[in-house]
């Protein structure tokens, strides 16, 4: 009777080790997994040539392999009080409003000299509280084919922090190289804190529920099978990362296609399965995968501003291009107005578009 015993113990142990996700193995880089066209373990980048090589590494990368469990992570505790994120409907549309502050502790940035990850990542970048506003559908459908993603945020995780692709600004796989703290997220140049990839931080992270949301409007889920509790692998995904299977959906459990949250590269997105949001989104799309300079667009006091233009300004004014774009309307632009519904004076809005200009020039200039 005791062996018995010690036998259905030693099966319950093993069945729960084989459904544990393991970290302390080495995993692939995704380092060059990089596509024009949908591949399983690949990312579609719209972006397909990048100005500089890899910057960050050490000794947790071996060869074509990385170890989670021996790379450091960015020192300290910082608690955000002023998080704020609001998820709601308006008819058709999911509706995220929020300052991407994230409901969790970070930590130290920029980091600190004094930190033993100073060594292998010097991110100088502050923490800082952006201006997030998504429409996304509240029935998201397939568009006719999938479409790459862009450099920067693809998706939005319902813990208020931005989701970007799963490379670095080198093309490089960003969850193995880039340092970052024990939530693995860390701020780009204008403060926007984000995750490349999954986070313990992250809600539900390794279950069967709901992460949060890509720009399309499919939700991105935990790692795990809603119905046999399985660990999920890009080998159980298609092309664009994402699965048809039952899932809590807008409140119930419905059978419907989303992307899934893994430990293998690209991690979140691997292509938008539907239509992502902004109505410049897919020519953003196509300029990356180009590598071309945006049409100039006329705007504020009849000089050219460019994509590239308003994006670096939306920046330093704390806001998101899209409310940038949409405040400053049709040419001739009127800045009173815009600054008034961006919550700026007008000074500050002539000054960050005529320093984005500056920025530009300058960059293309090296």
């Amino acid at each position: 009777m005791a062996s018995r015993h010690l036998f259905i113990g030693s099966l319950a142990l093993f069945v729960m080790a084989a459904a544990m996700p393991t970290q302390a193995h080495d995993l692939s880089l995704g380092d060059g997994k990089i596509s024009s066209s949908p591949k399983v373990g690949y990312l579609m980048s719209c972006q397909q040539h990048w100005r500089r090589p890899v910057m960050h590494g050490g000794p947790w990368i071996h060869g074509a392999e990385w170890n989670p469990a021996q790379k450091p992570s960015v020192e300290g505790h910082v608690v955000w009080p002023d998080s704020h994120i609001s998820i709601r409907t308006e008819g058709n549309e999911r509706v995220i409003v929020a300052n991407n502050l994230p409901d969790h502790a970070t930590g130290v940035f920029p980091i600190s000299s004094s930190d033993p990850a100073y060594q292998y990542d010097r991110n100088p970048n502050s923490i800082r509280a952006q201006n997030i506003l998504l429409r996304l559908p509240l029935h998201p459908e397939a568009a006719a084919q999938p479409s790459c993603v862009p450099m920067g945020m693809i998706g939005f995780a319902t813990d208020g922090v931005a989701i970007y692709n799963a490379v670095d600004d080198g093309g490089a796989d960003a969850v193995a190289h880039e340092v970052q703290d024990h939530c693995n997220g860390h701020p780009q140049h204008n403060g926007q804190y984000h995750y490349h990839g999954p986070s313990p931080c992250m809600p539900n992270e390794k279950t069967s529920g709901l992460v949060g949301y890509a720009l399309d409007g499919f939700g991105i889920y935990g790692m795990r099978d809603r119905t046999t509790g399985r660990i999920l692998h890009d080998s159980d995904l298609d092309a664009c990362h994402g699965t048809t299977s039952p899932v809590l959906w807008n409140g119930k459990v419905v059978d419907m296609y989303h992307y899934v949250l893994t430990q293998e590269y690209p991690y979140t997105v691997g292509c938008f399965r539907g239509t992502p949001v902004s109505a410049d989104f897919a020519r953003r799309q196509l300029q990356q995968m180009h590598h071309q300079e945006p049409n100039m667009e006329r705007s504020a006091g009849g000089r050219n501003h460019g994509a590239g233009t308003l994006t670096r300004a939306a920046g330093i004014l704390g806001v998101s291009p899209q409310a940038l774009r949409s405040a400053l309307g049709p040419p001739p632009p009127d800045l009173p107005a815009a600054a008034r519904k961006l919550g700026v004076s007008t000074q500050a809005l002539r000054d960050a578009l005529r320093q984005a200009r500056s920025e530009g020039r300058a960059d293309h200039r090296h």
